[in-house]
């Protein structure tokens, strides 16, 4: 992610110079511009348009929205300073509580430093997982609710599940998210720096510019969690906690509710936002490519063994991808099983569809003006934006 300030200018300066480096060294194989059009309202069943669940200025900075089993028509929202609010999606005029505050031990002084990530376990809705950044290290942690009241998390009961060394303040992922396997997913950045100075994204022995896949319900071999015996290095040749590699920044990943493939958005450097589907020890090519176009080396890169991404869009559309969710909602059928997702920078959404026989189809679905910093699904399958400044949006018709 990277994060804009308030004023449209001031922002678009600040983002550009969030990308670190000047060089322009990327040629596109192929124009993956978009110009397909936009969803209409009669093709949607009247005007599809954003409803507020909460109004802009209610939380501080969300970067993420989770449910857990149990709590019906609530949604917690992450604030990255370093708090977690409970929102009642059937109320949204109540104030939304704090339900944990770790402001304390999360630093949240760069702009994608801070607390990125929720997930609470679908066998033990009890236990939620966070990921937050120190100001050294990415940290993983498990809180239990607490026992006077179970809407709300101890502070005190935090456990550190997993922690490893950030070398720069930018590019620390954090999105967590259970799979349909019961593992914890991890997305973690390549550490930042211009092009991935350390080259993370390609060794296989950092955690970093990785997805990662854990086993949280029992510790092993000295750690607080055990390592899939499936995992791609789970028998040496790389870390044991990687699932995928080769990523950037992957700023959102979820799992179709209905297929069970994880889909995720990986931010670009200097021209490329990428969206891809990801695989068991899938290399989706970082630092060696930038979409699908060369980065080290400018020109003659080796493809082999790189997974070209699912969709690739230029610069010239936006700048900075945010993940989404595969629609599996009723109140647009027509969006059923698209692939919801936006640009942070211009607020544009757009849904994504592979087509048989390859190729895919991408269609803008609405124009939204906000920076979006991530999105969130209610029980039933609807789709909510998360806005920087504040707000939280259902997606709908009306």
């Amino acid at each position: 992610m990277r994060r804009w300030g308030l004023s449209g200018l001031i922002g678009l300066v600040l983002l550009l110079s969030a990308c670190e480096g000047t060089e322009n060294d990327s040629q596109p194989a192929v124009s993956t511009s978009s110009s397909s059009p936009s969803v209409s309202a009669s093709e949607a069943r009247g005007e599809v348009r954003l409803m507020a669940a909460a109004d802009e200025g209610t939380f501080d900075r969300p970067v993420g929205m989770a449910l857990r089993s149990g709590a019906t028509g609530k949604a917690y929202i992450v604030e990255q300073p370093g708090r977690i609010r409970l929102l009642d999606l059937r109320s949204p005029k109540d104030k939304p509580p704090v339900v944990l505050d770790i402001t304390d031990r999360v630093k949240d002084d760069g702009n994608e430093q801070g607390l990125l990530g929720l997930a609470f376990d679908p066998a033990k809705p009890e236990e939620a997982y966070v990921n937050y950044t120190t100001a050294t290290h990415t940290v993983i942690a498990r809180f239990n609710a607490d026992p006077a009241s179970q809407d709300r998390l101890d502070p005190a009961s935090e456990q550190v599940i997993l922690t490893f060394k950030q070398p720069y303040a930018n590019h620390n992922g954090g999105q967590l998210a259970f799979g349909p396997d019961g593992l914890l997913y991890i997305g973690t950045g390549d550490g930042g720096g211009a092009g991935d100075p350390k080259g993370n994204g390609q060794n296989k022995m950092s955690l970093l510019g990785k997805i990662l896949r854990i086993d949280v319900s029992r510790g092993e071999g000295g750690r607080m969690y055990a390592i899939p015996s499936d995992n791609p290095f789970a028998g040496g040749g790389g870390a044991p906690e990687i699932y995928a590699f080769g990523l950037r920044n992957p700023w959102r990943f979820n799992f179709d509710s209905q297929t069970g493939e994880l889909w995720a958005a990986d931010v670009g450097q200097n021209e490329w936002e990428e969206i891809d589907v990801i695989r068991k020890g899938g290399n989706y090519g970082w630092n060696t490519r930038e979409g699908k176009a060369c980065y080290k080396p400018a020109k003659g890169c080796a493809a082999e063994g790189l997974i070209d991404p699912v969709y690739v869009y230029g610069h010239d559309l936006g700048v900075s991808v945010t993940g989404g969710y595969v629609y599996r909602g009723e109140s647009i059928p027509e969006w059923a099983g698209l692939y919801v997702y936006a640009d942070y920078a211009t607020g544009t959404v757009w849904g994504l569809r592979r087509q048989e026989g390859g190729g895919v189809e991408n269609r803008t679905l609405l124009e939204t003006g906000k920076q979006i910093t991530s999105f969130g699904a209610d029980e039933a399958g609807e789709i909510y934006v998360v806005s920087q400044s504040g707000g939280i949006f259902k997606i709908g018709v009306g």
